[in-house]
């Protein structure tokens, strides 16, 4: 049987096109389903949020992520099935990036396509990124992407990206 690949240059893998994503617009029929995400437990305890009640939900998104005019944020699609977001804001003059996958769609490199994705997307240089401490899979998608660990306060982790990888670095983290 033949498996068809898309090759990305950006982090230098094949992957199977029926885990390719896209990025597209938030769209809002997309928040009912980024809210019931953040309502999972598990998912909440990974990244090291509480999970927010409707009304501070829809405050959070219309006021800090729609609201923002330094906001670059995307839906996530795998299969043209909405798996979640990623965004990139600045705060207090730093760039930062964050992403959420629903719960269901763990484990199959979605974070880490999303990631390098947006990074061609956002190339404002240096670019962090903020991950609990316990949260090793998280971590791991940062450092695919060429992240490096800056600084560690209590169970917080911050990343940064200083500059894109060269095709032979991506490479060697890949294979690690």
């Amino acid at each position: 049987m033949w498996l068809r690949t898309q090759y990305d240059p950006f982090n230098a893998r094949c992957r199977h096109m029926s885990n390719t994503i896209r990025l597209r617009n938030v769209e809002p029929d997309d928040l009912p389903i980024f809210f019931e995400q953040q309502l999972d437990s598990d998912a909440a305890r990974m990244a090291g949020f509480a999970s927010r009640n409707r009304a501070a939900f829809d405050s959070h998104w219309a006021k800090n992520i729609l609201g923002n005019p330094t906001a670059v944020t995307r839906t996530i699609l795998l299969a043209g099935k909405v798996v979640g977001n990623i965004g990139s804001w600045r705060q207090d003059a730093v760039r930062f990036v964050g992403y959420w996958i629903g719960k269901e769609y763990w484990g199959r490199g979605i974070a880490t396509q999303a990631l390098a994705s947006m990074l061609r997307v956002v190339t404002d240089r240096p670019i962090r990124a903020h991950v609990a401490k316990h949260n090793l899979a998280s971590i791991r998608v940062l450092e695919k992407c060429g992240f490096k660990l800056e600084d560690e306060d209590g169970d917080e982790l911050t990343f940064v990206l200083l500059s894109d990888l060269r095709p032979t670095e991506a490479v060697e983290n890949l294979s690690g």
